[in-house]
């Protein structure tokens, strides 16, 4: 399973996972207390492999901004809590993601993302950062 099969669902707290699709939409499961639930296609859903981060000269995948905290982490939960004041979560987010667009990446969305890291570490998930093919290049690049 890769972060393609992780979704965030407009006005749900949390992440889902992708469980089984049907005709209508989809079955996910809450990240938070594994309850299941029915999301029809005329809901707002994004996947976590499609969501990027502005800063002032590209888009960062979300799956780089996570890895960079992971590192910045150790692999722990964050230092910061998503309800720390504005200052501190943009001044932890700017030792991230040095070149972050503060016109266009809101407090809001940094709780966000802070949010779903903290999910993902604590159900083991942040080996799903790592692409497949990011491996297989590394390894081809190691031999």
């Amino acid at each position: 399973m890769g972060l393609d099969k992780v979704l965030a669902i407009s006005g749900k707290p949390g992440l889902f996972k992708l469980i089984a699709q049907t005709r209508g939409g989809f079955v996910a499961e809450s990240l938070i207390d594994n309850k299941r639930i029915s999301v029809s296609l005329q809901q707002n859903v994004s996947v976590l492999s499609e969501i990027a981060i502005y800063t002032l000269t590209e888009e960062v995948p979300l799956k780089d901004v996570l890895a960079k905290i992971k590192e910045k982490e150790n692999g722990e939960p964050t230092s910061i809590k998503p309800k720390d004041s504005k200052d501190k979560l943009e001044e932890y987010f700017f030792d991230v993601l040095p070149d972050y667009d503060e016109d266009r990446v809101y407090a809001s969305d940094i709780k966000k993302v802070l949010q779903w890291y903290n999910l993902l570490q604590q159900h083991n998930m942040l080996d799903l950062l790592v692409d497949k093919n990011d491996e297989a290049k590394v390894q081809d690049e190691e031999e």
